[in-house]
């Protein structure tokens, strides 16, 4: 299921062309360069706590349209803890402090890529709404889908997430509709050279980006240490430090 409450931003290439018949596919031109570069990293098995950590932020409105229900804490670390880290792509984006703002799972169903379908889903925490990073989320993982093969594009919502919704229409899904629950199918066009340039590009300073963030992160923490650990106008605490370190 998708949870998310923004408006769609996406590339020329997932814009609907008419075929004979009336029917809507994939336009066959190639992804124009986000207006914004956003740091989106795969994820891998040693991201499921913070996985967790950042879908038990989600509220209980935004719960329910991620599952499909409201979804309590123990229900939301079942997910987590059987998520299949060698089958699913899952991809993430850090803030600063390194905490996962939003995160997409693209699950596929079978381990033969060009054989198999692949559904998405997404979630963005309720306070870095409106930047775009569900429409940049669906991007990435429609271009790493069809560098993987696969064929058919999945976005299985509530009737009511009608920012998804409009998402998929965007992209040249067809969405059928059944009482509370619809489905978008998309078909996706072949894998370019420029596609798997532009993923391998990403990926690479996405994980540059992390890198430097996780540094950044250390270096803070020995500073707050350092300011913690050292307090002046103490003379008791330097005297009884002096002494440690004579002994």
């Amino acid at each position: 299921m998708l949870t998310n409450h923004e408006e769609p931003s996406l590339s020329p290439e997932l814009t609907p062309q008419p075929a004979a018949g009336g029917a809507l596919v994939p336009a066959p031109r190639e992804p124009r360069q986000p207006d914004l570069m956003v740091p989106i990293r795969s994820l891998g098995a040693n991201h499921r706590s913070r996985i967790a950590a950042h879908l038990k932020e989600l509220n209980a409105h935004d719960r329910y349209f991620r599952f499909g229900y409201a979804a309590n804490d123990q229900q939301i670390q079942r997910y987590v803890d059987g998520l299949n880290f060698d089958r699913d792509e899952i991809f993430g984006i850090y803030n600063r402090h390194l905490k996962l703002i939003a995160m997409a799972h693209l699950a596929y169903s079978d381990l033969d890529r060009s054989q198999a379908g692949a559904e998405f889903g997404v979630s963005v925490l309720q306070h870095v709404r409106g930047r775009g990073y569900g429409a940049r989320l669906f991007e990435r993982a429609v271009m790493h889908a069809r560098n993987e093969g696969v064929r058919t594009m999945y976005v299985h919502v509530l009737s009511e997430n009608t920012a998804m919704l409009r998402i998929a229409r965007s992209a040249g899904a067809k969405v059928e509709r059944d009482g509370a629950e619809s489905e978008g199918h998309l078909l996706l066009p072949p894998a370019t050279l420029d596609t798997r340039v532009t993923e391998m590009i990403e990926e690479q300073l996405a994980n540059a980006n992390y890198q430097i963030k996780l540094q950044a992160k250390f270096i803070r923490k020995t500073l707050n240490a350092m300011v913690h650990g050292w307090q002046p106008g103490d003379p008791d605490r330097r005297a009884n430090k002096r002494v440690t370190i004579d002994k």
